[in-house]
């Protein structure tokens, strides 16, 4: 599982990681929580917008650009907002035949542009069960990106909402004391075949897979991310 994470990276680093056609200025988030608006990279033809129809990267002008959608996948047939708060995630064995992403999986990919993740260990303090969580990022700590959808919603009142959802997998040995389930985290070689709508599927599913663990630095933090109001720079902070 995938349920809280940060973004802290400057602008330039973003545009740098991610070959995107201009830096945005972003301001550093440190527990990001589902149902907020965030920063995704999706491709684009020239100036438009993404489409639900199918584009190629092949096409002139094509762009990566980074846009604020809400986190938790909405698909254009759901009745209301609601229904984000259960698709936060969508686990990388059934992506591809979910009806609530299926759609998605197959033409409306997004990395979602990461300094970190949480995740949370459950441990006994004073005869009491607390969930002491941990926080995992690259070695180096550059940016990562996590496999993420997108969709587009329309409320009865025509407002137009553009949603997505975070693929997790299985975790592996540097996660597992902690969790069953980590984000996919995509190496960069691999992020021109994820966006790309024309891309098969049996191509897609195989680079939903653990990350190596020598990639990550897992640290103790404080439990004060608990607490998704808590947004600074203190929730990162390791624990001595």
């Amino acid at each position: 599982m995938c349920g809280r994470y940060t973004l802290t990276a400057e602008a330039d680093e973003l545009a740098a990681e991610f070959d995107l056609v201009e830096p945005i200025p972003i301001a550093a988030r440190y527990n990001i929580a589902p149902t907020q608006r965030v920063p995704v990279v999706r491709f684009h033809v020239g100036d438009a917008p993404p489409k639900r129809a199918v584009v190629r990267l092949t096409e002139p002008g094509g762009v990566r650009r980074l846009d604020i959608l809400r986190w938790g996948l909405v698909p254009h047939w759901a009745k209301d907002l609601k229904f984000g708060f259960r698709t936060i995630n969508a686990r990388a064995e059934t992506v591809a035949t979910q009806p609530a992403f299926r759609e998605a999986f197959r033409s409306r990919r997004c990395l979602v542009p990461a300094s970190g993740f949480y995740e949370w260990q459950r441990a006994m303090e004073d005869g009491k069960e607390v969930k002491q969580p941990r926080y995992i990022r690259r070695v180096g700590d550059k940016p990562m990106a996590l496999a993420g959808l997108w969709e587009s919603w329309t409320a009865p009142d025509g407002e137009v909402v553009e949603t997505f959802t975070i693929i997790t997998t299985s975790a592996n040995d540097a996660i597992r004391p902690f969790h069953d389930r980590m984000p996919v985290i995509l190496r960069p070689e691999d992020y021109e075949t994820w966006l790309n709508p024309a891309t098969k599927p049996d191509q897609l599913k195989s680079l939903l897979v653990p990350c190596p663990a020598d990639w990550l630095s897992i640290t103790p933090v404080s439990r004060r991310v608990n607490n998704p109001r808590f947004d600074d720079p203190d929730c990162i902070v390791e624990l001595t």
